[in-house]
């Protein structure tokens, strides 16, 4: 059994400044065939679920380029067409004497190029033909995606992970390695369906009533033949024409119990739209609860600054949370304050000249945007400097880049030079910080974060402090996304009325 593994991810904010390029890739995770390292990170686990099934099942693995972004605006042409065309090359060098029975992508579903609305499903279909259509095709993906006709038509099997925050990528990696042997082995027969849902929201599963939802898919799963529901939540950020939720359901052998599936738990999704996302406050309200909870909390008090998250493609510099806390009763209070992350490679670069333990007057912060607040200018404290920190999140590793951390007024900011939002408390730790010991702590996360902070934390709270992101759908100046979807459109699932007049139907 000839199986071939690669993939390129990213997830594109097409209103973000940040462009991606091939540096990205390779400042994230750039891994050449059998070079991906023994540990999966986010989009890659498929990988290394691969590895582990080859002395098992008699596989023979063929690994091709393997590459991840952290999110950001457009990847360039440039950028798309070398990936692409390095794994094409390398599918052509693996069929040249012997077919391939499976192919499996590590995607993410929602990268956008420069010439491209659908550089993933131009992937899967130039694979396909090469490959031929006995090839059994899958793919993972993350459920902030984009679900095209094209992928559906080419792939055979499409798996997004089930929880936000993603702690169960690693599951998705092995179902999705699972279903593709099985299905070149001929134990089962897939068959895919979609259901449309007509509109776009954030669904945390570490909230009701998303919980329940996700529970109510992993138990139907469970059942005989139903392989797997995935909900592609949609990423509203994402100027794509395919924008929007969408219900995926993989049945063994029937399309009708698919399609059925798929509208039985699309409808479920329509019906909790609007309610999962935690409420959030300002900055200036976040920060007084943050003070007031301090009194009466051993545990740190945790500010989320949900929208200015490098996850969903901005920069992550704003200050506008750490602004409200110089402008509060926060300077040289004895109250311990940590803010980590603000993205700024030139104060960054600054920092390591001056050297740890140099006083040097410094401005960071609020360059990428509009909505992102202002500079901040101040003389600082250099206290640790970390040429190449990182941080987990579960067995992967994130890179932070080179990363400073700063003292001023009796607050601590972590500056790094790799974008990255806030997935685990290791984010400190590598800069020398113990969040444990933290009265407050600052990070920049949706809500990728609340697994592992929740530990050590009782209060979360989460803050709407500037616009970087667009997250009103209604207000988003949208050119190629669909229009009639729910919220931009109240009630997209309305039939339209008809109306008889003097012989004429009119709607």
């Amino acid at each position: 059994m000839r199986i071939f593994v690669a993939g390129i991810a990213t997830e594109t904010n097409s209103f973000s400044p940040i462009f991606v390029g091939l540096d990205d890739f390779k400042a994230s995770l750039y891994a050449a065939p059998y070079q991906h390292p023994k540990t999966p990170t986010l989009c890659t686990a498929a990988l290394v679920q691969l590895r582990k099934r080859v002395g098992e099942d008699g596989i023979t693995l063929i690994e091709g380029t393997t590459c991840w972004a952290d999110p950001g605006g457009l990847v360039s042409k440039q950028c798309y067409e070398t990936l692409r065309d390095e794994i094409l090359k390398q599918v052509k060098d693996a069929i040249k004497h012997e077919p391939l029975d499976g192919v499996i992508l590590c995607l993410h579903g929602a990268m956008m190029a420069q010439g491209y609305d659908d550089p993933e499903g131009d992937l899967i279909h130039k694979i396909r033909i090469l490959v031929g259509d006995e090839t059994v095709i899958g793919a993972s993906l993350d459920p902030h995606s984009h679900l095209t006709p094209k992928r559906f038509e080419f792939a055979n099997l499409l798996c997004a992970f089930k929880e936000f925050p993603h702690t169960d990528f690693e599951q998705t990696g092995e179902q999705i390695v699972d279903l593709v042997i099985r299905t070149i082995k001929g134990e089962i027969n897939p068959k895919m369906a979609q259901y449309d849902c007509k509109m776009i929201d954030v669904f945390p599963s570490s909230h009701q009533p998303m919980r329940q939802f996700v529970d109510e898919m992993i138990k139907a799963e469970q059942q005989v033949d139903i392989l797997n529901l995935s909900l592609i939540h949609g990423f509203m950020a994402g100027d794509s024409p395919w924008m929007g939720t969408k219900m995926i359901a993989v049945h063994n052998g029937n399309m009708d119990q698919a399609q059925n599936l798929a509208k039985e738990f699309g409808e479920k999704i329509i019906e909790i739209r609007g309610q999962s996302m935690p409420e959030t406050v300002t900055e200036n309200v976040a920060v007084e609860m943050a003070f007031d909870l301090t009194a009466n909390n051993k545990r740190p008090i945790v500010i989320a600054d949900v929208w200015d998250n490098p996850g969903g493609g901005v920069a992550g510099d704003g200050t506008i949370i750490l602004q409200s806390l110089l402008n509060h009763k926060a300077i040289n209070t004895g109250i311990k304050i940590s803010i980590g992350t603000i993205w700024d490679p030139i104060a960054v670069k600054l920092c390591f000249k001056a050297g740890e333990g140099a006083l040097i007057p410094l401005r960071f912060g609020a360059k990428s945007a509009p909505f992102t607040g202002q500079p901040i200018d101040r003389l600082v404290r250099v206290k640790v400097l970390n040429a190449a920190a990182s941080q987990t999140f579960g067995k992967s590793h994130v890179p932070m880049g080179a990363s400073a951390l700063i003292e001023f007024d009796g607050l601590q900011v972590i500056l790094n030079s790799t974008r990255a939002q806030a997935f685990e408390p290791s984010l400190f730790e590598d800069m020398g910080i113990n969040p444990s010991s933290q009265d407050i702590l600052v990070i920049k996360s949706t809500n990728h974060f609340y697994a592992s902070f929740r530990q050590i934390s009782d209060q979360i709270i989460y803050c709407d402090a500037g616009k970087p992101y667009p997250n009103e759908p209604q207000n988003t100046a949208y050119i190629k996304a669909p229009k009639n979807i729910w919220p931009i459109n109240k009630n997209p699932w309305s039939k339209p009325k008809f109306v008889k007049q003097l012989g004429v139907e009119n709607v």
